[in-house]
């Protein structure tokens, strides 16, 4: 039914990853990935381009020709980059929505060997002996840095931030204990959890989220109405056809809503969104102002 939609994709797609394998967008792509190629009928090559919190893949998509045959698959830190660098594009103007694809809750977890049973133990600990508390990120101004800078601001308490080159070296660490606490979204830490290598201390969605079940919010640890949802969503660029963005969006809901491919996602810890274009767009720009404004007040920049 899509291939009578026109000529397109008329070549392999390549579809870039912002982040080192291992991450939560590595993961989550590489799961919708083969359904994808099956449905548009061309090979989809995936093309991890990590570095500097997600900014060099997006940098390489940006330069893309808006001809369909580049794509990227982001999360949180493209709604936080702007605000923590210097970028040579701004997102919404740079890209066109597809769809987001998922949300989901942070979590920040420990290693088993740890003390920390809460995340109030942690604030104990901190508060004690501030600069002393070591905890991981994926990166400088991510979600999960700006996220627990909040956390501080609120609990007035502090932390020390070790900022890694993606998810992936982040968790390889938490796992070995090398690092006390790991801020980070769930696709990337589920089979430690599971496993009982890392244990879960809060997660930042205002409720219990189904796929931490007993792990209090923050907001039910002494920060109010706290929350942080994280997200992965597909971008174009801008320019692109509407047929084939549209094409695009197409393939990439059906694929997502199907049972194997919905399953194997939210099994990670996300939950299936599906949206459209607009919705994306929509979605984008209002974290990009809601976490901007955080950034800013805090001072956060891709040196702190």
């Amino acid at each position: 039914m899509l291939r009578a939609q026109g000529a397109w994709p008329d070549r392999p797609i390549r579809m870039i990853v912002p982040w080192p394998p291992g991450g939560s967008v590595d993961t989550v792509t590489r799961i919708f990935q083969p359904r994808l190629q099956e449905v548009l009928g061309k090979p989809v090559v995936i093309e991890n381009r990590g570095g500097a919190s997600g900014s060099i893949g997006a940098i390489e998509a940006a330069r893309a020709a808006p001809d369909g045959s580049t794509w990227v698959v982001v999360y949180d830190t493209q709604a936080t980059n702007e605000s923590v660098m210097k970028l040579p594009f701004r997102t919404l103007e740079a890209f066109a929505p597809v769809s987001l694809i998922a949300t989901g809750p942070l979590a920040m977890v420990t290693h088993h060997t740890t003390s920390y049973r809460s995340f109030e133990d942690v604030v104990a600990a901190a508060k004690a002996a501030p600069d002393t508390v070591n905890y991981a990120t994926s990166g400088v101004g991510g979600l999960s840095h700006v996220s627990t800078t909040l956390l501080q601001q609120d609990g007035g308490f502090r932390m020390v931030h070790v900022p890694y080159k993606g998810a992936g070296p982040a968790t390889q660490d938490a796992v070995a204990g090398h690092v006390p606490l790991f801020m980070t979204n769930l696709p990337a830490v589920a089979q430690h959890l599971k496993s009982g290598l890392l244990r879960p201390l809060g997660v930042t969605t205002r409720q219990e989220s189904r796929h931490v079940p007993g792990t209090k919010p923050f907001a039910e640890q002494g920060f109010g109405n706290f929350e942080a949802v994280t997200w992965w969503a597909m971008l174009g660029r801008a320019g692109t056809p509407a047929p084939i963005v549209e094409r695009m969006h197409a393939a990439l809901t059906q694929v997502l809503n199907e049972p194997a491919v919905k399953s194997k996602i939210e099994e990670q810890g996300a939950d299936i969104v599906a949206s459209g274009p607009e919705q994306c767009g929509s979605f984008l720009a209002a974290e990009i102002e809601k976490w901007g404004a955080v950034i800013r007040k805090a001072g956060i920049t891709a040196d702190s």
